[in-house]
């Protein structure tokens, strides 16, 4: 039984004997300690790993400890100075984002099944959580354009120039992985996020058509845990990974990881971004055709959506659970709804010329 309690400062602890239930007493920590365990036991409930149960309740402990009051008391200046201290602390965005999200879902958790009782227990609402849209994190995508992705000619040109670099460069073996790295999301639609966690043994060039990979720590979304899928390899990637597995693999040091660093270890989401500005960098281009890797994503998807892929069909090759998020990406160039429109055209008058013919 997952028993998780709070100290004097919110931060949770076992509780002597178990918690009987939020009516067994007024106090407030332990009233939340009630909540907290509820909501661990929800986890089990919904089928997460143990380990995910284990990092999500750790780190529900640290939120949790960095308030003087309960989660329902809140305010959004007890939320800013939280951020500000993460980010003195040194912890990234991205650990940040964590710290937000988490203290997100247990307010609403603690809103919707245990409101009514903060309110006769305590004589208050369940406010807000002082969460609003000032005290977002912001996101490293949130500085980028959000017109389309780069063009096919655009990634074209610039694919061909990584290529001359490799065929030039002084580190072979780092450019060449770098060359595979960045096709790998354009060319398979998989997050940053997921790409630098892939191992070697996730590439399985015989499933399907032309292969795919094994992604096992696909993003997760409010707190519901890793969401494995197989994204496949389009337009040719399974030969690129194979040239690499066989070629450039073997000249970093022996790991799991499909893209490691001089010394093996799994590259970084950072070290990804700031590989793909040196390239560009070098590649010399005007400030508005610069892209993230994240944008080598939504190209996949656009690209393909602009190919006469289904809607349906990019919105399992991105791994999105709404249709709505999927739509959100594809970006069609200014040309598609004409090009459309003519092929239509131009499907409609052979289907009649036939038609002419046969009678």
């Amino acid at each position: 039984m997952l028993q998780v309690g709070v100290g004097e400062r919110g931060g949770l602890r076992l509780v002597e004997g178990g918690l009987a239930g939020p009516d067994a007493g007024v106090d407030p920590w332990v009233f939340q300690a009630v909540c907290a365990e509820a909501f661990a036991r929800s986890w089990v409930v919904r089928g997460f790993a143990p380990s995910t149960v284990r990092g999500y309740t750790s780190l529900l402990s640290r939120v949790l400890g960095r308030f003087d009051c309960p989660v329902w008391a809140v305010g959004a200046e007890d939320v800013d100075e939280m951020l500000h201290a993460l980010a003195v602390a040194g912890l990234t965005a991205g650990t940040r984002r964590q710290y937000l999200q988490m203290l997100r879902d247990f307010h609403a958790f603690v809103a919707q099944r245990y409101g009514a009782q903060v309110r006769a227990v305590f004589g208050v609402p369940v406010g807000d959580g002082g969460l609003d849209r000032f005290n977002r994190v912001r996101h490293a995508g949130d500085d980028a354009a959000v017109g389309p992705p780069p063009s096919h000619e655009r990634l074209q040109g610039f694919f061909s120039f990584v290529r001359s670099q490799v065929a030039v460069a002084s580190d072979y073996r780092s450019a060449a992985r770098d060359y595979a790295m960045l096709r790998t999301p354009y060319l398979s639609a998989v997050r940053v996020s997921e790409l630098v966690r892939l191992d070697q043994a996730d590439v399985y060039p015989g499933l399907g058509p032309a292969g795919k990979l094994h992604v096992r720590f696909g993003k997760a979304a409010n707190t519901s845990g890793p969401r494995p899928r197989w994204a496949p390899m389009l337009e040719g990637l399974e030969k690129i990974l194979a040239w690499y597995l066989a070629d450039v693999r073997p000249m970093f040091p022996t790991t799991p990881a499909l893209f490691c660093d001089e010394e093996g270890q799994p590259m970084k989401t950072g070290s990804v971004r700031d590989r793909l500005a040196r390239l560009l960098d070098l590649e010399g281009v005007a400030w508005d055709e610069r892209f993230t890797p994240h944008a080598l994503r939504r190209a996949c998807a656009t690209h393909q959506y602009e190919r006469g892929m289904d809607l349906i069909a990019v919105q399992q090759l991105l791994g999105h659970r709404h249709i709505a998020s999927t739509m959100a990406y594809v970006k069609p160039s200014q040309r598609f709804v004409e090009d459309a429109w003519r092929q239509a055209t131009d499907s409609a008058v052979r289907a009649l010329t036939e038609e002419r013919r046969g009678a």
